[in-house]
Parts: C-alpha cells; structure tokens; sequence
C-alpha cells in the first residue's frame, strides 16, 4: 500500500443547508443566505446582517440537557460528524476506535458562551458564572466533544489559523495518516460566531460589508463594488482513511488529498502582503505535493472573501502561479452564497470542491456585476457552470498571514477502493 488519503465521507450543517445535498442544491442555484440577523438585536451594529444556519434545532438533535452544555460551534461540528460518518458507512467499534482520531479546527470557538458569561458576571456576579463556561468556550472542545460522541481515541487535535483554521485541518489530518500515526481522522471545521461581541469588532476594523438595505447582494467577491465579507457560520466534516483501511472495508470514495501546502506572510497581523508572495508559495507548495502542472487544475475555490485586500491579492498570486493558464481555469467564491465561516470556511469550500468533481458543475460567484481592473480572471460569475472537473485547488487565507492551500482530484476507479488481487 501507498501513503494515499482518501475522502470517505462528507457531512456540513451550514447557511446555505443542514446537510451536503441542500447546500449543494442552493449554491448551484445561485442562492444567497445572506440576511439580517436574527441571532440578536444588531440594531447598534453598523453590520446588521449575516449568513446564520437556520432551522437548526439542537434540543432535538441532542436534548436539553447535553445541548445546553455545548457552545453553538460545538454543536454544529457534532451534526456534521454525524452526516460524515453515515455518509462513509463508518463504525467506531473496540477493535479500530484507537486508530480513529479528530482533527477539528476552529478561528474563534466557544465566543457566544464567552460573550453570554462576561454579561452574566456583570449583571448578576461571580457566582451566577456558569461552571460550564470554560469547557464551552474552549476552542479544542469541538475536536474533544466528536471523540466523545463516536468513540475516536486516536491523535485529536485543534488547530486555529484563523480563517486557514479547517484546510490546516484537513491538510495536517491527512499528514497524520500518512505517517503512520491513524487509519481515519474526522477533520474539518467549525465557527458560530455571529455574535454581539464579534460583529462589533469586526465591524470596527471595517472589515465587513455595511450594505445594510442590500444583504443578499452584499458579499460580492472581486467584484468592484466589494466593501468587506459577510459573516457566517456552519461547520463542514471530511472523513479521511487511509489507503489500506479504505481498501479493507471497500469504502465509497469521494476525492482524493494529493496535495497540500501552508505558509505565512510574516507581514501583517490583518491585511495580505500586497506582493502576495507567501501565498504564491502555499499553491506552488500544494502542486509540488501533488505532482502536478498548474495546467493539470480545473478548478479553483477561492478564498475570495469579498474585501478589497483580499481579491486583489489572490488575483495577483493565481496569476503569478498559473501564468497565462490563469485566465483558462474557472475561479469561484462560494463564500458569495454562505458567507464567511471563518475557521469553518476551508472545510467547507473542500466539499463544495468535492461535489464540483462529483456533478460536473462548478458552482458560481454571485453578485458580480462590475469588473475590476485588478480582478480580471474567470470567476463564474452568477450561474454554475457544467464542466469536467477532476482535480481542484481550495485556497484559505487568514488573519496572522496564514495560507493554506488543498489539491484534491477525483477519484476514477468505480468510485470503491478494492484490494489488489
């Protein structure tokens, strides 16, 4: 056997859907779930609107008790979890549960539970402050809480990169097999950080979109017009085997990891350095890994976070990879559609990769409508597209200056992984 990684299963509880199929279904459509907020009164906000999961009951899900005593996030991560591992047709039993880990990442965890205490010290005192909080807030708590939940005893993990948090995830996830180390890892990401706190800082920085009259218009990636992102929150779970494991048991296998590659700009602690240099490593990186020519892409998910810093710079660095090729291969941003999921974004973006080489459509960048200079690639602009698409590049770039690139291809044998006779 190689060191191949295989993606088993996918699972995601999201704005656009509380599952892989209606998310999928929304995003080809060009649907934005994009609104104003409902998850607290955002009247002082200068941002008064977000991508929020809705219809998303976790009393039902995991009853009063257990839900009370998991932050948002946490609970986003477990209904994902348990998407991917029925998609996967996985069991933790005794005899593999040491060889099962998690590697969840997340840019922020538990904030609201953060956010809600911080109030209740101030109102009520010390000792009304839950003895619940720290658990909830703790950002490895996602990781922790899915280990309990299925039985996974192997390496866990949680990595905070900021926005890079879930492709570090998956991408570190897939180096744990490869040495050795696990047989499966359920990675991916997590955020629910569509709160008071957060959406008052963010939008102090002046990083959000304050189209406030206009909120399913407002996240237009490398469009002109573009004014900052658009929050969101969700999580999005990938099942990860390795090579032999997946054989054995003869699982459905959904993509492929064949590339992976991280930097850092060591430039700012927010913006992206201009001359994009880092990040146009993190993708020669990923090809290098892969084995492949920038010619060998037929898709790129874009980090494309609709803020002008951003498009510019990821523009700039595709064009410095991909030389001419740039302007043949069709770029997306699906972040247009389900907002920003901060730590949760990669992951997510890497199943919309997935289900891209599974339909033979490449889901579209909505609301661009004015060209930018600067901006001047195929971005899929308002309708999907039905293409051939085998092998994709997913960028995330983050906060810190943290770049984290993942080349996935599809995977061609009949779709189940057998043992060589």
């Amino acid at each position: 056997m190689t060191d191949r990684v295989f993606i088993t299963g996918i699972g995601t509880v999201n704005p656009l859907g509380l599952d892989v199929d209606s998310c999928w279904q929304q995003a080809i459509q060009g649907e934005s779930a994009v609104d104003k907020i409902t998850l607290f009164d955002p009247g002082e906000h200068s941002t008064q609107f977000a991508a929020e999961v809705k219809g998303f009951d976790p009393v039902s899900r995991f009853g009063r008790k257990d839900a009370r005593r998991m932050d948002r996030f946490v609970q986003f991560a477990v209904a994902a979890t348990e998407e991917a591992m029925e998609d996967a047709s996985l069991r933790i039993t005794d005899s593999n549960r040491d060889r099962v880990g998690a590697v969840i990442g997340t840019g922020i965890g538990g904030v609201s539970t953060l956010g809600d205490e911080a109030k209740t010290l101030r109102d009520k005192g010390p000792k009304r402050v839950s003895p619940f909080m720290v658990p909830m807030m703790l950002p490895d708590t996602a990781s922790g809480q899915v280990a309990i939940v299925f039985g996974a005893r192997g390496p866990n993990i949680c990595i905070t990169s900021a926005c890079a948090s879930s492709t570090n995830a998956v991408g570190e996830a897939a180096e744990i097999i490869r040495r050795g180390a696990a047989d499966v890892i359920i990675s991916g990401g997590t955020e629910a950080a569509i709160s008071p706190l957060t959406m008052a800082a963010f939008g102090n920085m002046g990083a959000l979109s304050s189209r406030n009259e206009t909120p399913a218009s407002a996240c237009r990636p490398f469009d002109r017009t573009r004014d900052g992102f658009v929050a969101g929150e969700g999580a999005a779970i990938l099942i990860l085997e390795s090579e032999a494991h997946a054989c054995a048991r003869g699982a459905n296998i959904r993509a492929e990891i064949i590339g992976y590659g991280l930097t850092n700009d060591a430039f700012h602690i927010t913006a992206p350095a201009p001359d994009g240099a880092a990040a146009i490593m993190c993708m020669q990186l990923a090809l290098q890994a892969s084995g492949l020519h920038p010619e060998d892409i037929d898709y790129i998910n874009a980090h494309g976070t609709s803020t002008p810093l951003n498009d510019k710079t990821e523009t700039l660095a595709i064009k410095q990879v991909f030389g001419d090729h740039a302007y043949q291969i069709p770029i997306s941003s699906t972040k247009s559609m389900h907002g920003h999921l901060l730590g949760g974004a990669g992951a997510l973006e890497a199943i919309m990769c997935i289900q891209a080489m599974r339909n033979g459509v490449i889901p579209p960048t909505i609301n661009y409508e004015t060209l930018d200079p600067d901006c001047d690639l195929d971005y899929v602009p308002n309708s999907a597209r039905q293409a051939p698409v085998d092998t994709v590049l997913s960028n995330s770039f983050g906060f810190g200056g943290h770049n984290a690139c993942l080349i996935l291809s599809a995977f061609t044998n009949g779709g189940t992984v057998q043992l060589n006779e």
